[in-house]
């Protein structure tokens, strides 16, 4: 793929003259996807696809074309033709753009990480062996995902990684179910296997009568994919530079009023060591680590060219929404084996869904808690969950309601594949917290 992908930056560099430049921006897949129903299979397919994004610039104007590749250079360099005289004929009608601001800077780079991962089949198989006899629903994607950029300077940037998600519920009766996932880089069957089997204990935990508590504050424990949903709503211009000047970001009492969160938090966008790609669609290289809360404090945000731009500051790559790919929350000292005694009598919070802002001016969200939540005394889970929905704020859960966070942490990488897989990724500890909010 990388060759084809030069020999297109090649072409549009014979193409795009007179002052006028171009960016592009290349995606690409190949990947086995398996649903799951019932323990068997229910769809196996694979997809195999690359888009190209081409963006024509002419001073300050600038126009854009998205457009699905065969694979064939001569159909594909035909496409490209085509698509550039579009582009040029829409140029001259355009106001010019005062904030957009253009890499000058050949910066080229590769990164290609070799795959790990077994043949899909070999992954399959083991997903059937431990999964045989139960009533278990899911997906998993799995293979090769690439991102390429190429400009008019001669710059080009190669990202390519091979990683796997497999997203799965176990299902006990109506519905009552555990929902786990297992995501990396490496296969590993034995790791699959414990995942599975603390599945099966929680389902038979599922068996007892459910506990239904009255609305209030109690001890909790989240686990990493709860709390990643709730880390993940900062993405909602949480981080972002503009929101924070704008005022519109749910962090803006860190910067305006100085509001801290427990020192044990520190949080950053970490792309060093996750799958997104060290470049941005406009060709700007992104810092190997942008710290944007340093033991409770606020220490940065996410800038993208057009914010930088527009403020006369310096971008660091960020993407147009300014929002995470790669988050990394800092572990802390509680071992994960002790989080049930740590917690005492509480709830122990597997998954969150729905989340929401309720009070965004004070970070405070709202949810629900999802699937296996369970009620807990005297560090041992008594019996299931009702359906409880949570309002709190992060000031508050992550300040000083915050006990404690895990020693080991959990990668957990984006499932979504609307249109083409995702390359987003967090690094994840649980947390335990008192007076978590319920309020139905």
């Amino acid at each position: 793929m990388q060759d084809h992908f030069n020999r297109l930056a090649d072409f549009l560099d014979s193409q795009v003259s007179g002052g006028r430049q171009y960016t592009c921006w290349f995606s690409a897949e190949s990947s086995d996807f398996v649903r799951f129903n019932r323990g068997l299979i229910r769809q196996p397919g694979h997809v195999k696809q690359s888009m190209l994004s081409l963006e024509l610039i002419d001073g300050m104007r600038h126009a854009n074309s998205t457009v699905t590749l065969s694979g064939d250079p001569a159909s594909d360099c035909e496409l490209l033709e085509r698509t550039l005289t579009s582009l040029h004929g829409q140029l001259p009608d355009l106001p010019d753009d005062p904030h957009l601001l253009i890499s000058t800077e050949c910066q080229s780079t590769q990164q290609r990480s070799a795959s790990q991962l077994p043949p899909a089949s070999e992954m399959v198989n083991d997903i059937l062996r431990v999964a045989r006899g139960h009533d278990m629903v899911g997906i998993l994607a799995a293979g090769p995902v690439v991102r390429g950029f190429a400009n008019s300077h001669g710059q080009r940037n190669w990202h390519e990684t091979s990683s796997f998600n497999l997203d799965w519920s176990i299902y006990q009766s109506g519905d009552k179910a555990v929902k786990t996932a297992y995501a990396g880089q490496d296969w590993d069957q034995t790791l699959l296997h414990a995942k599975f089997q603390a599945s099966l204990e929680q389902l038979v935990l599922l068996g007892r009568a459910p506990v239904r508590i009255a609305p209030g504050a109690y001890r909790a424990y989240l686990a990493p994919a709860a709390l990643n949903e709730i880390i993940g709503m900062l993405n909602w211009d949480g981080v972002s530079e503009k929101s924070l000047r704008t005022r519109q970001s749910s962090l803006r009492r860190m910067r305006d009023e100085g509001v801290r969160l427990n020192p044990a938090i520190s949080l950053c966008e970490n792309t060093a060591e996750g799958l997104a790609p060290g470049f941005q669609s406009a060709g700007f290289i992104k810092p190997s680590r942008v710290c944007l809360i340093d033991r409770g404090r606020l220490a940065g945000s996410l800038v993208s060219p057009r914010t930088a731009r527009e403020y006369g500051i310096e971008t660091n790559g960020a993407g147009a929404g300014e929002a995470m790919a790669s988050i990394d929350l800092a572990a802390g000292d509680l071992p994960v084996r002790d989080t049930l005694a740590a917690l005492g009598t509480g709830i122990l919070v597997s998954n969150l869904w729905y989340l929401n802002y309720s009070d965004r001016a004070s970070c405070r969200m709202t949810g629900m808690t999802r699937f296996a939540s369970f009620w807990v005394e005297d560090g041992a889970i008594v019996a299931p969950l009702e359906v409880m929905r949570f309002d709190e704020s992060i000031y508050r859960l992550l300040g000083d309601k915050l006990l404690g966070l895990t020693r080991e942490r959990e990668l957990l990488i984006d499932n979504d594949s609307y249109g083409a897989r995702g390359t987003s990724s967090a690094r994840m500890p649980g947390a335990l917290v008192k007076d978590f909010t319920f309020v139905l």
